[in-house]
């Protein structure tokens, strides 16, 4: 199959008629034929915003994937214009996912690096003890979040599956947590 083949302009009105055929039956091929039609527009974005071919061929595959959820969820007035859009969106989360991964220093990674690196004095064991009585004044969410993250080293998602938040709340937990525990450190290692 060539990427950019176009065996004939789609027909919103047929559009329309096999999204619907799809939400009512759940077939995958009345979904397909919808998508093959799409394809060298998905393609044409992805390569737009992924600037490489293996990358956007994968791409549109994954798009498909994520339509099979979201056809059926979506109100869905214009599918062309709804598609560019679910497209667009997929090749955004993946540049920014990977520019996060590109971009994460060191020093992020260890936000208290005493407590990896303790030093031969004894104050190591003086900082654990230190950490972990501001970890008992986090929030039970926060104290969770922070120990299946930093110390069960989960990703969020898992964090997520483990203690049934929302992702979006698990990142917010780590992130206050992380706050909160370095404004603790910080106040008893000033006494």
């Amino acid at each position: 199959m060539s990427w950019f083949s176009k065996k004939h302009k789609p027909d919103e009105a047929g559009d329309d008629a096999l999204l619907q055929r799809y939400r009512q039956t759940g077939d995958l091929a009345v979904l397909g034929q919808l998508y093959e039609q799409y394809m060298p527009l998905v393609y044409g974005v992805c390569l737009k915003y992924l600037q490489d071919e293996e990358q956007s061929k994968d791409a549109v595959m994954q798009i498909f994937e994520e339509l099979i959820v979201k056809a059926s969820r979506h109100e869905v007035k214009q599918f062309r214009s709804w598609l560019y859009v679910l497209s667009r969106n997929f090749c955004l989360m993946q540049l920014r996912a990977h520019k996060k991964a590109e971009t994460l220093s060191i020093e992020e990674l260890v936000e208290f690096p005493f407590v990896s690196h303790p030093d031969d004095t004894g104050a190591g064991e003086e900082n654990l003890q230190q950490l972990e009585r501001c970890m008992q004044k986090l929030t039970p969410q926060q104290q969770k979040s922070i120990d299946l993250f930093y110390i069960k080293e989960k990703c969020y998602k898992e964090v997520a599956e483990l203690t049934g938040y929302s992702l979006n709340e698990v990142k917010s937990y780590i992130q206050n947590g992380k706050r909160n525990l370095k404004i603790c450190l910080e106040n008893n290692s000033e006494r």
